[in-house]
């Protein structure tokens, strides 16, 4: 019985120190591996270039304006399409992104092709709160090439950043980067790391 006893201490202190081991190593990997932020694709457009001021029509009859001053209001696009399932998941994220943001952030969908596929996907999705547009030119002057992509401009109507959108971070990211007046986090860590 002593010696059941002596091995099962002895069995819990390899455990405890296996443990610890493991801790310091998820520590380590968490330090390496920096957050990442929305993809910034070879684009025509970068962080900084002011976007040409358009007027264009929402599917609701509304005329929205994208670019140009805002009277101290960012302008978030989010590019999106029915036929995209990554698309459709991250409608929600959208949807909440606009509301936390609604003080400064004036958020609008945009995508092209057939009308009455999107207007099926704006009531399935519930996006009647946000304007949705239908413009291909829209799309060509960002250089939208894959979607889901956002694109963030200021209040001066200057593109603050930009990327392709996969996850609720990579939206986040976005604003992180206009906050911190970086193209992208990215480029934000390799600051870092140049400075350390």
């Amino acid at each position: 019985m002593l010696t059941s006893q002596i091995l099962l201490w002895i069995a819990v202190l390899v455990l405890a120190v296996l443990v610890a081991a493991l801790a310091r190593q998820v520590g380590i990997l968490h330090e390496r591996i920096a957050p990442a932020g929305a993809l910034t694709l070879h684009q025509k457009v970068k962080v900084g270039d002011a976007a040409t001021p358009m007027l264009l029509r929402a599917l609701d009859g509304s005329s929205v304006t994208v670019g140009g001053k805002r009277d101290g209001r960012s302008q978030l696009i989010f590019f999106v399409s029915p036929d995209c399932p990554v698309c459709k998941f991250l409608l929600p994220v959208f949807k909440s992104a606009a509301r936390a943001e609604a003080d400064w952030l004036d958020a609008l969908l945009a995508s092209d092709g057939d009308e009455a596929a999107q207007r099926r996907m704006v009531m399935e999705q519930g996006l009647g709160g946000a304007p949705f547009v239908l413009s291909e030119a829209l799309g060509r002057s960002f250089g939208v090439s894959k979607l889901p992509y956002a694109v963030l401009l200021d209040e001066t109507g200057r593109v603050a950043s930009l990327g392709l959108i996969n996850s609720r971070e990579h939206l986040e990211s976005l604003f992180e980067a206009k906050e911190r007046g970086v193209a992208s986090i990215q480029d934000f860590l390799a600051r870092r790391q140049g400075e350390a």
